[in-house]
């Protein structure tokens, strides 16, 4: 008896000792292990929200597995089933191509139990996405067309103004919310005339710039200007991100706009990047639209760790975001629209940015 009491005390004893020691489970973390797969680190946004995450996550407690697929779909996949060979408990995913086929390799994660959220971007054609954490992307649309309506005062003004329209990548479902957002505002007024598109290109396809790309929409640009702006002037460009309005304003800056005698064009963006907030000092790019993406990180890690402690996450919109399979349940943060006469208030007091950042 004495001696499987002694054995009960040691075993106790041991037990005691892994636990004050805070021992790792076995999938690598004290609280779980969280897989973060981001698409680029080509977009500075996306550095901030992965390290945003990574940090927020590991203050928590948990371990993470942070990687970035450089725009390559087979990156990401394969990061992603690396992460399920190391035992993540869920996996946070901003999708590159959110239309391709993921479906195969989440379809393993919920085998094994492993929870996903769909982060910024909304996984296409996948039941095994569980949650969506963006923001309001038919607002952030909203913000741009306002803005436009409002510097060319169309409300008020005859016009004519003539007006580009850009539109995202064709392979990120958020680009056509954007888009649609936008022309919510703005197609009334090209109906009636008051806006102009002389090159008539106003559907999303003949607007879309494949991945973003600010360097195509430099290119798109500069045969619009050639092709429909010889004699006159541009008034507005619909811009729905920012690498895309430096591409715009490098073509326009390339046949003589933003010279006393002809001023640079009224010229959105999305997602307030140094560049940009710069350019917008600077009185070349116009306007952008504000994604806090502390917050964004912040909503994330908030639903990772429900998930992980049994509980629902919190959501806000249960019926918009349809991936094809399924309804997914999400959360929308609010967009803030930007320019020259808010940019301190909103980044600086907020310390977004710092003044030095912007070379104030």
């Amino acid at each position: 008896m004495k001696g499987k009491l002694f054995t009960a005390f040691i075993l106790c004893i041991l037990l005691i000792g892994l636990s004050g020691c805070g021992i790792e489970k076995a999938n690598g973390g004290s609280k779980g292990f969280i897989g973060i797969s981001m698409p680029t680190k080509s977009s500075e946004r996306w550095v901030n929200d992965g390290e945003n995450m990574k940090k927020q996550f590991e203050a928590l407690g948990y371990k993470t597995d942070l990687q970035y697929a450089e725009d390559i779909i087979e990156n990401q996949t394969a990061q992603i089933e690396n992460m399920i060979t190391k035992g993540v408990d869920i996996l946070v995913i901003a999708p590159i191509d959110d239309r391709s086929g993921l479906t195969s390799v989440l379809e393993r994660a919920n085998k094994r139990g492993i929870k996903v959220i769909s982060y910024d971007r909304l996984i296409q054609h996948s039941e095994y996405v569980d949650y969506y954490a963006t923001f309001d992307n038919f607002q952030v649309g909203v913000l741009q067309g306002t803005y436009i309506e409002e510097k060319l005062g169309l409300k008020n003004n005859e016009g004519p103004y003539h007006i580009e329209i850009f539109a995202g990548s064709p392979d990120d479902n958020n680009a056509y919310f954007f888009f649609d957002g936008a022309m919510s505002i703005l197609e009334p007024y090209i109906k009636s005339g008051k806006l102009v598109v002389r090159s008539n290109q106003t559907k999303f396809n003949q607007g879309a710039t494949l991945r973003w790309d600010g360097a195509l929409a430099q290119s798109r640009m500069d045969n619009l200007l050639s092709a429909y702006y010889s004699e006159e002037r541009i008034d507005a460009v619909l811009s729905p991100y920012d690498g895309i309005s430096i591409g715009v304003i490098s073509s326009l800056k390339g046949v003589g706009y933003g010279s006393e005698d002809k001023p640079m064009p009224v010229i959105t963006g999305q997602d307030a990047e140094l560049a940009s907030i710069k350019s917008i000092i600077n009185n070349q790019q116009t306007q952008t639209v504000f994604k806090d993406t502390r917050e964004l990180a912040k909503k994330a890690v908030d639903m990772a760790d429900s998930l992980i402690n049994g509980k629902a996450a919190e959501v806000n919109d249960v019926e918009t975001y349809d991936n094809g399979k399924k309804v997914v349940p999400a959360y929308l943060l609010n967009p803030i629209s930007v320019d020259k006469t808010n940019y301190e208030s909103v980044l600086v007091e907020s310390e977004y940015y710092t003044k030095q950042q912007l070379g104030n």
